[in-house]
């Protein structure tokens, strides 16, 4: 567990999964609010601030130095997103 700022501590859940035999630590802030809509063209990534730094940190563990191209982590509601959200894929796509 981690410390805010306010001296509260954060639950937070983590997940470990395996991209050709390299481990990837994913974490949720079990407080996070992430939703993710689609509108026509666009795509709209609602989240609190918890959501924001949940994202970012499974943004960095993909962007980590040994972490295979394609490497990816699926978000949906229910599981990481709040529910009516749409999907959301993370890849990392070295060749893009």
């Amino acid at each position: 567990m981690t410390s805010e700022p306010d001296g509260f501590p954060v639950a937070t859940v983590r997940m470990t999964a395996r991209a050709d035999g390299v481990p990837l630590a994913f974490g949720w802030d079990e407080r996070a609010r992430i939703n993710v809509r689609s509108l026509g063209g666009e795509v709209v990534v609602e989240a609190d601030a918890a959501g924001l730094r949940t994202l970012a940190a499974h943004l960095l563990a993909l962007a980590a130095d040994g972490t295979p191209d394609g490497s990816h982590l699926h978000l949906e509601a229910g599981h990481g997103l709040v529910e009516g959200s749409v999907g959301l894929v993370l890849e990392r796509d070295d060749e893009a």
